[in-house]
């Protein structure tokens, strides 16, 4: 193991209904996660309640692990706009949490995540979420997909900042660091 300290980051993949988070410890090429899951909001409550529920939530975890930085998954637009306008939102409420602490933030696009943690920047959900356990040693894929999508958003940018490929991985698997404005 290397003598390097230990960066801390957690990873988001925002959403209103759904904001998945994990928190990974990288040092050198040793990856660990710490946490892992869901902030679900009910789709009957008010908006400005869902994002107080995420506000709170993403500060719980902020208080508890202190990352050295917060990686967030850029909004995919696709047809709905108005899903990605919400998306935004819940998007916003997590900088903004990072940044009254004054906590770095980064944004990956999915396409970047995907090309970091599996090589290939088109890999499907399944394909992230076995290497996500893969490459975090876990007994198997995490779940749900939200969980397993954040700490991948976190996987990416500890290989980022460490600026290396996470080639060195158990045998047989391949996943380069790539340039997040990918």
């Amino acid at each position: 193991m290397s003598a390097r300290a230990a960066l801390t980051v957690l990873g988001i993949d925002p959403g209103t209904a759904s904001t998945g988070y994990g928190v990974v410890s990288s040092r050198g090429s040793e990856l660990t996660a710490l946490c892992g899951g869901v902030i679900r909001t009910p789709a009957r409550e008010p908006l400005e309640r869902r994002l107080g529920a995420i506000l709170d939530e993403v500060d719980a975890l902020l208080d508890e692990h202190a990352p050295d930085a917060v990686a967030v998954e850029e909004i995919f637009f696709g047809r709905n706009v108005r899903t990605a306008f919400a998306v935004g939102q819940a998007r916003g409420v997590v900088l903004g949490a990072a940044g009254r602490r004054g906590i770095a933030c980064f944004a990956y696009t999915p396409q970047a995540v995907k090309l970091s943690v599996c090589g290939a920047g088109g890999a499907d959900k399944q394909q992230v979420q076995r290497m996500v356990g893969v490459l975090l040693g876990l007994e198997g894929p995490p779940e749900p997909d939200h969980a397993a999508d954040a700490l991948a958003v976190a996987i990416c940018h500890a290989s980022q900042i460490d600026g290396r490929a996470l080639g060195t991985a158990p045998e047989g698997v391949r996943a380069a660091a790539q340039n997040p404005n990918v």
